[in-house]
């Protein structure tokens, strides 16, 4: 707090907390992952922009924070904006289309987060966070207001669902023909 300079104490403070400037410029720097992190999480591009938004105006307008933590904070900001746009619940339905059908959205989402915007709101949001952000299972809890056993059963609900897309892009595509060709493999061979 303090600097020594020889045998004086300086009264001169070192800034300790991030300015309104900083939080501007980390997301002027990070636009398109904080962007992509709300999406990931609202599942809709004008739900995205309103999150993006809401998350500089609460980093640059809320709580002081150490200058270390204005990156995660940001991305905090999204996140809990995002849950209160959402307002996840265990058994709720994805009720929005999946983004890369949208024509307002121009970003080219691979195929596994065009997965992850397919799933139901909780799963969504605890993959978002328990598997891209790394939150904790107690951490999403308290976030989604949920119990850890809701959480732990979405998120392997959300890694089954995003691994059974993954499979099935990877699978090779066999025509019929190719299945009646090769089932003669399958046959018995006669006995000699």
């Amino acid at each position: 707090m303090f600097k020594k300079k020889g045998n004086r104490l300086s009264t001169t403070r070192v800034q300790l907390y991030a300015t309104q400037d900083e939080f501007c410029r980390i997301f002027a720097e990070e636009e398109n992952a904080l962007y992509l992190l709300a999406l990931l999480l609202t599942a809709d591009a004008s739900k995205a922009e309103q999150c993006f938004v809401a998350g500089l105006e609460d980093s640059i307008q809320g709580n002081r924070v150490f200058k270390e933590w204005v990156r995660s904070w940001s991305r905090r900001m999204i996140v809990r904006n995002a849950i209160q746009m959402i307002s996840p619940a265990p058994g709720q339905v994805n009720g929005a289309p999946p983004v890369s059908d949208s024509g307002t959205v121009t970003l080219d989402l691979g195929s596994d987060l065009t997965a992850v915007l397919q799933l139901a709101p909780l799963e969504r949001f605890v993959f978002v966070m328990s598997v891209l952000e790394g939150y904790s299972i107690q951490d999403c809890s308290i976030f989604l207001n949920c119990t850890r056993q809701y959480i732990e059963i979405a998120q392997a609900g959300a890694l089954q669902h995003v691994a059974l897309a993954k499979a099935n892009r990877l699978a090779p595509i066999v025509s019929a023909s190719d299945v009646a060709q090769a089932a003669h493999f399958l046959e018995p061979a006669p006995a000699a």
